[in-house]
C-alpha cells in the first residue's frame, strides 16, 4: 500500500502513554519499531513495524518534505531484504521505539511514542494527524479531556523532530545522513 499525501500533525512532548497518567482511552494498536535515517533534509527514512495487536510486520521506506505543520509525505512498503540492505548502509544503529495508538472521541488518533526505551536519552512523544490545517489549530486537548497531558506542544520547533533526535544520538559530530 503506497501513502503519497500532506500529512498534517501537531506533536507534543509527553512524560510516557496516558496509562501511566492516568488516563484511559481505547487502545487501537501497539507497535514495536526501529528507524533510521538516509537523509533528514528532505527526509528519507526506513522504519521496520512490527504490529503486536495485528501480527504482522511491515518494512516501509518513506519521504518527507517540508517542516512544520504541514509536510509532504510519500511512504511504501519494501521488501525484507531492501531494508535490510538500506540499514547496512545507513550503518548506525536504528532507533527503536514503542508506538500506541489510542482513539479520541472526536474520531482522530492519539499516537504516543515512547524512544529509546532504558536509555539516558529515552523520551516520549505524542502525535495526532488531522484531516486539514483548520482541524489542526482548532484542536483544543480539553475536548478529549487531555489538557494536563497535551501541555508541551513543540510542533514545528526547531530539534524537535526525529531526524534532529538521529542526528544528536546516531550520527559522528551530529552529521547529517546515515551512511559510512
Amino acid at each position: 500500500m503506497e501513502y503519497n499525501h500532506m500529512e498534517i500533525e501537531r506533536k507534543w512532548m509527553v512524560s510516557g502513554f496516558p496509562e501511566e497518567s492516568g488516563i484511559t482511552l481505547p487502545l487501537l494498536k501497539v507497535e514495536k519499531m526501529e528507524q533510521g535515517y538516509l537523509s533528514v533534509e528532505p527526509t528519507v527514512r526506513i522504519r521496520k513495524e512490527d504490529n503486536v495487536t495485528e501480527g504482522h510486520c511491515a518494512y516501509i521506506l518513506c519521504f518527507k518534505k517540508g517542516l512544520g505543520l504541514s509536510r509532504q509525505e510519500l511512504e511504501f512498503p519494501i521488501e525484507t531484504d531492501k531494508f535490510e540492505s538500506l540499514k547496512e548502509m545507513i550503518g548506525a544503529p536504528l532507533i527503536p521505539k514503542v508506538r500506541k495508538s489510542y482513539q479520541l472521541q472526536n474520531g482522530l488518533v492519539l499516537e504516543v511514542s515512547r524512544v529509546d526505551d532504558g536509555t539516558p536519552t529515552a523520551f516520549s512523544y505524542a502525535e495526532i494527524e488531522y484531516p486539514s490545517e483548520e482541524v489542526a489549530n482548532a484542536y483544543d486537548p480539553r475536548t478529549d479531556h487531555l489538557e494536563r497531558y497535551l501541555t508541551d506542544d513543540v510542533t514545528g520547533l526547531p530539534g524537535q523532530s526525529m531526524g534532529a533526535y538521529w542526528i544528536q544520538t546516531r550520527l559522528p559530530h551530529g552529521e547529517e545522513g546515515g551512511g559510512k
